[in-house]
């Protein structure tokens, strides 16, 4: 048996830190001697390797078939060679031949150390990939390692190693991160690159929110409060529809919490960027009217075909309605995903509308 207990015990150490299990470990070292016993027979050798935990040791026998004429020396033994050791050998048998790892010369050795490296990463580069590939849109929590080039570069809690990035387009500009702080993000999609898997993040998305608010709300967690819709404009403001399947929950309380406290937790994550909650419905003429609250609207009316909403406000409703810069009615448009013409009464009624049949509603 050959004493090679410093050599499995730095490996191991080397696994430990990638999560692997005592069986993965044994995998790949019998792979990495292998790669060893390669470089000293040649590409085709066969070999039986058996390794004791306990003693730190490993027996290596080295498989040839015994054959007439030799055509790859690396599986095979000529008749007359194997018969100087054992005449009893004959044509088609195997013979076993003990290696001893001490045998192994540095260049074997740099094979045995290169092969378990890039096995012990392409094992985590699969581990990462198997675990992330379904978390799309799932809240991650880490630690900022440093900021590169304006991307943040994130350690996360359960999966250290991973390589995982805030693009500088996925960050909130309202907010300063430092190496050493926490981070939370949503994982945006799974990247693939030549080093392996890279987890996108993001603060930016409008999936941001409605993590976080899957999170906060229970009933959203439960399944019984559905996130229906949402639109962002990062930094500034965000509005989120929200839909109950229980008649007996509103769907807005329950996004807003007990004083506001759910709600507010939300916002102090987002470093204060505004959150308008509304009730999600079906029908596009409800929906637009609720969607550019805090505005009362006086009339809504809809052609379906053209996929377009009229709203006519009064005129103390107009400026709420527009929002600073357009806004609220932007974002309105991008929650029900049609397009709102907005008017106010004054205007309307100087296009030659009858004023009276857009008395506002309740």
């Amino acid at each position: 048996m050959s004493d090679a207990g410093p050599i499995i015990a730095a490996f191991q150490d080397i696994a430990a830190t990638k999560n692997l299990s005592p069986d993965e470990v044994n995998d790949l070292l019998k792979d990495g001697i292998m790669a060893g016993l390669s470089r000293i027979h040649g590409p085709n050798v066969q070999a039986e390797i058996n390794i004791d935990d306990t003693s730190g040791g490993f027996d290596i026998v080295v498989l040839r078939r015994v054959v007439e004429d030799v055509e790859d020396p690396s599986s095979e033994i000529s008749i007359e060679e194997a018969r100087w050791d054992d005449d009893g050998f004959e044509v088609g048998d195997v013979m076993e031949i003990p290696v001893d790892f001490e045998d192994f010369g540095r260049n074997a050795v740099a094979a045995v150390k290169q092969r378990i490296v890039q096995l012990v990463r392409e094992t985590e580069r699969d581990r990462i990939r198997d675990e992330y590939t379904d978390q799309v849109g799932k809240l991650l929590s880490g630690e900022v390692q440093q900021i590169e080039r304006g991307k943040i570069v994130v350690m996360l809690n359960r999966s250290p190693n991973a390589d995982a990035i805030v693009p500088w387009k996925e960050q909130n500009p309202r907010e300063r991160f430092r190496q050493g702080d926490p981070i939370r993000c949503v994982l945006k999609k799974l990247e693939e690159t030549p080093k392996g898997p890279r987890l996108i993040l993001s603060r930016g998305a409008p999936g941001f929110v409605g993590a976080l608010f899957y999170l906060e709300v229970p009933e959203i967690h439960q399944g019984i409060v559905d996130i229906k819709e949402i639109a962002r404009e990062v930094g500034g403001r965000t509005k989120i529809a929200v839909y109950s399947r229980d008649e007996s929950i509103d769907p807005v309380g329950a996004c807003v919490g007990l004083r506001g406290s759910r709600v507010q937790a939300v916002v102090q994550e987002l470093e204060g960027e505004r959150i308008d909650i509304v009730p999600w419905h079906a029908e596009p003429e409800v929906f637009a009217r609720r969607s550019l609250a805090p505005a009362k609207v006086s009339k809504v009316m809809s052609d379906p075909d053209r996929r377009v909403i009229t709203a006519i406000v009064d005129e103390d409703q107009l400026s709420l309605a527009i929002g600073r810069n357009g806004q609220n009615v932007r974002l309105a448009s991008q929650l029900i995903g049609w397009q709102i013409d907005l008017y106010g009464s004054k205007e309307w009624l100087e296009l030659g509308a009858d004023l009276s049949l857009f008395k506002r509603e309740s």
